[in-house]
């Protein structure tokens, strides 16, 4: 019933969004299981985020499989955002040159797999549409040419290089002792743009990790020199660090990877049972380089094309604590939940076992994730409960600036920076 619920309201949020007579709030979603290994990135760069400059000579590239094993008829089009992902008060065609909804055409058949899927790519700006202005953008994936039907939601961004962003990530100024937190000082100089009102036109948002659910908006200048904004805080700025993500090595079906226990095939499909985890909120702090949430599709097999070749399976996770958390619910957490946190991804516990546990559908490759805490009625993931905070660790920071433009009617992106700790 939560899932018949859940997907009706993501039908609502888009559909309504298409219209120009009410506006909407879009958020990255899935809305059909069928749906796997959505990734959207700069094309030829699969870590990257699915940000670029207006005008830039590359593309953004979404990929995502289709395990129903036919082809569907999908079609695709793209929505401008404000600052705060509510849909613009701007037609189309004021930020859209070409054709605003087409076709999904560049799919193809899986082969050598036990599970049979297609996967679909899109690539933009392409021949058929290209973006005219700055800004957060939205690409609504649907089924039918039906936008009553949509499959799936990405954001991504589109910035004009107007200003420039100096920032550190050090240690929290007042976690001299805990040391938990990160702060993010920064400042951004817009010498080639004229705002008369930086305090009230400039809207400044922090993402950690590129996740959306914690992200830090509406930030003001602590003080304001010439064409310079000073964003130099002891609080409102702070992050909790969190920890180096956990990750585990499925490229090869034939032998165990890193942090495999076990592979087995039960036929028709592999299972790929992962080593138990334990919480490491009390232990000490291990650094190591990992890819802060994220994952690639890749195989260790001879195949060609990682995209049709790489077979799916099932993963186990496990996590050993002492008791069950009351309160709320422990999901597994990263890019491979798409940033969220839903029944999709929520742990079970077993009882006899004094663990939680989750079996979840993934494509081979190598994965980045981490066990996070969510409170009941919460929109955020706490990943200290279980993971622990330690300021060494070494997240990535996206800092972006929006200028609400009253002559343009739309909030313009004049920045975009990512920093990391030194």
């Amino acid at each position: 019933m939560n899932k018949i619920i859940l997907t009706f309201f993501f039908a609502i949020v888009v559909y309504g969004g298409f219209s120009q007579r009410s506006k909407f709030y879009y958020e990255n979603f899935v809305s059909k299981e069928d749906i796997k290994s959505v990734q959207f990135y700069r094309e030829g760069f699969v870590l990257s985020n699915p940000v670029m400059e207006l005008g830039e000579d590359i593309k953004l590239l979404l990929k995502f499989d289709d395990l129903s094993g036919k082809p569907k008829n999908y079609y695709y089009t793209l929505i401008h955002c404000d600052a705060s992902w509510n849909e613009s008060f701007i037609l189309q065609n004021e930020y859209l040159d070409g054709i605003p909804d087409n076709p999904v055409d560049d799919y193809a058949m899986s082969f050598n797999t036990t599970f049979s899927f297609v996967n679909y790519q899109i690539a933009i700006p392409n021949e058929k549409i290209r973006l005219k202005l700055s800004g957060n953008y939205v690409m609504v994936v649907y089924e039918d040419n039906n936008k009553q039907k949509p499959v799936l939601a990405r954001r991504f961004m589109v910035y004009e290089h107007l200003s420039t962003i100096e920032g550190t990530v050090r240690r929290a100024t007042l976690d001299e002792f805990k040391g938990e937190n990160h702060e993010i000082d920064f400042t951004v100089y817009y010498k080639n743009i004229r705002i008369d009102n930086p305090l009230h036109d400039i809207k400044v948002m922090i993402q950690q990790n590129n996740r959306w659910d914690n992200a830090i908006t509406n930030l003001k200048p602590s003080f304001i020199r010439d064409n310079a904004l000073v964003y130099d805080y002891d609080k409102e700025n702070v992050f909790p660090a969190g920890n180096e993500f956990r990750y585990f090595d499925i490229r090869t079906i034939r032998v165990p990877g890193e942090g495999v226990l076990g592979i087995d095939f039960h036929r028709p499909y592999y299972h790929i049972t992962l080593m138990t985890d334990e919480a490491r909120a009390n232990k000490k702090f291990f650094s190591y380089k990992e890819m802060n949430g994220n994952y690639v599709v890749e195989s260790q097999e001879k195949v060609e094309n990682y995209d049709l070749q790489c077979d799916y399976a099932f993963v186990h996770f496990s996590l050993k604590l002492p008791s069950i958390l009351i309160g709320g619910t422990v999901n597994v957490f990263g890019a491979l939940t798409g940033w969220n946190a839903n029944k999709s991804n929520e742990m079970t516990w077993n009882f006899n076992e004094s663990r939680y546990e989750l079996s979840m559908l993934l494509k081979q490759g190598y994965y980045n994730f981490q066990y996070a805490y969510v409170e009941h009625g919460s929109p955020k993931a706490d990943l200290t409960n279980i993971e622990g905070s330690f300021w060494e660790t070494n997240d990535d920071y996206q800092i972006l600036v929006y200028f609400s433009d009253i002559s343009k009617r739309y909030d313009r992106l004049i920045g975009y920076q990512q920093l990391s700790l030194r």
